[in-house]
């Protein structure tokens, strides 16, 4: 039996082939059901226990040199197949730069992530609304000032279709289409009816979030908040949350974040108060709950929405929300080595 180990060692070692076809072979002759490899493991079997020992070390290495001979053999077919590379060493380099991601996309997808590791799922929807989703799903008076022309971008004057205001209508589309638990986020661009500057545009982005269930409490909005917060600013970042108003949240805050450029101690960014305005937030209304055919006795959640702007300029230190918009090169460059996905 030794003596066929060494046969079939000194055959795999002078084997040579020219195409797939005559590898292929080989390995079959050799490792198929019926080759020499299976065959030497029957007799193997037959073999007396203290002659084991002597024969399973020159069998094993006989299989490993047949798959290393195998792997060898296809490596070089595949080299042989993409031709000759180039070793010319004096050709000159690449200048083509790669591209980079947008800081919107950087800031985004990391927002993303934050809420995922909370077990949110992103959900998207439409630009283009109806009032019901935009509007009145969420609890928005027939004069509030929102669904003013002033404000808002309607089609083709039409009052029931409108560019969407913010991706709560999101929300609502969630709420009407699933039963509770719901826990998503919601991000998308968004249009309003303002005048562009640093501090403002007509289109920016937004994530908002919606999370409902059986007791869920504003402690729990808090500590929401607090490890996004945390895992967006850094471990130091702290949170407080003023009184405000929203039509579809009760009661409702605004959150501000301390401010990261000076640590809280006060700067020209924060004019000098040590905190930057980041989201508002607040207890689903039971109005928007039943209008959503959720049951409000049962069920309580909150919801929280943010400017992704607004953090990418907290974040990266940019001061001017329209370049965002221009697509300037030595803007977008800055960012090739950011991270995110």
């Amino acid at each position: 039996m030794i003596d066929k180990i060494r046969q079939l060692t000194e055959q795999t070692q002078a084997f040579t082939a020219k195409s797939a076809a005559e590898i292929e072979e080989f390995r079959i002759r050799m490792l198929g059901k019926k080759g020499e490899l299976n065959a030497l493991m029957e007799q193997f079997k037959q073999v007396p226990p203290e002659q084991k020992k002597t024969l399973g070390g020159p069998i094993n290495a006989l299989k490993n040199a047949i798959q290393e001979k195998l792997a060898t053999l296809k490596a070089g077919l595949e080299s042989a197949e993409q031709g000759p590379q180039s070793d010319d060493l004096s050709r000159p380099g690449s200048n083509d730069r790669l591209g980079a991601r947008h800081p919107i996309s950087l800031v985004k997808n990391q927002i993303e992530a934050i809420f995922k590791r909370l077990g949110y799922t992103v959900a998207e929807g439409p630009e283009i609304e109806d009032d019901w989703h935009v509007f009145s799903a969420l609890n928005f008076p027939p004069e509030h000032p929102a669904r003013d022309m002033q404000d808002t971008f309607f089609i083709e004057k039409n009052p029931d279709i409108l560019l969407r205001t913010h991706t709560s209508s999101i929300q609502v589309r969630v709420m009407e289409s699933q039963k509770p638990p719901i826990r998503v986020i919601c991000p998308g661009r968004v249009f309003r009816n303002e005048a562009i500057s640093a501090r403002a545009h007509c289109i920016f982005h937004q994530v908002e979030g919606l999370y409902i269930d059986e007791n869920v409490s504003f402690a729990d909005l808090k500590q929401s908040i607090l490890y996004f917060a945390k895992e967006m600013f850094g471990e130091k970042a702290d949170i407080r949350l003023r009184p405000s108003y929203f039509p579809f949240t009760e009661p409702s805050a605004e959150v501000d974040v301390s401010c990261n450029l000076c640590g809280g101690k006060g700067c020209n960014v924060c004019k000098g108060t040590g905190w930057l305005e980041i989201m508002g937030c607040g207890m689903v209304d039971p109005n928007v709950l039943e209008a959503c055919g959720i049951d409000s006795k049962k069920y309580t959640g909150f919801a929280f929405g943010m400017g992704i702007e607004r953090i990418t300029m907290l974040k990266y230190g940019v001061r001017d929300l329209r370049l965002y918009f221009e697509n300037d090169l030595r803007f977008l460059g800055q960012f090739d080595s950011a991270i995110g996905g």
